[in-house]
């Protein structure tokens, strides 16, 4: 089972399931032929944006918010994006550029979009992604991302 698919079957049992561990997710996964650690289940409720909400009767469990906009990114999560796919950090005033591999742009977008960076917004093509800063933020902005990118920034 790919990565992908993988979480998106623990989105859908967070859903249907009061899912209060990670280990009760392992097992959940497990119940259904994947086999996964408690590290990886770790990593994917991470990338997902999982958190933990109350419950009747005030135990906590797992849920994925709706809404990508209430979707947040650790900043582990978005370094390790940025260094697995930025190859190059530009920028010209308050506009940031950012090179990745073909076909890499929208992971590194939906990373920033989800972080608390907050950029005025992000369009990413195929290998290049633009991001506009907040007026008079632009240079600030490309010099944290390229340091989360492992890069020296200009």
């Amino acid at each position: 089972m790919s990565k992908t698919a993988r979480q998106h079957r623990i989105a859908l049992l967070l859903e249907e399931n009061q899912i209060t561990n990670q280990l009760q997710l392992v097992e959940h996964l497990g119940a259904e032929g994947v086999v996964v650690n408690q590290a990886t289940v770790s990593r994917d409720l991470e990338e997902l944006g999982a958190i933990k909400i109350r419950v009747p009767g005030g135990e906590t469990a797992y849920a994925v918010p709706e809404h990508p906009s209430q979707q947040v990114t650790s900043t582990e999560h978005l370094r390790r994006v940025m260094g697995d796919w930025v190859v190059e950090v530009d920028r010209s005033g308050d506009l940031v550029v950012l090179r990745t591999p073909p076909g890499s742009a929208h992971v590194v977008a939906s990373a920033i979009d989800r972080s608390g960076l907050d950029p005025v917004g992000t369009v990413a093509g195929d290998d290049t992604l633009l991001i506009v800063a907040r007026e008079g933020n632009g240079p600030s902005l490309a010099a944290e991302l390229a340091d989360l990118a492992g890069l020296s920034s200009d």
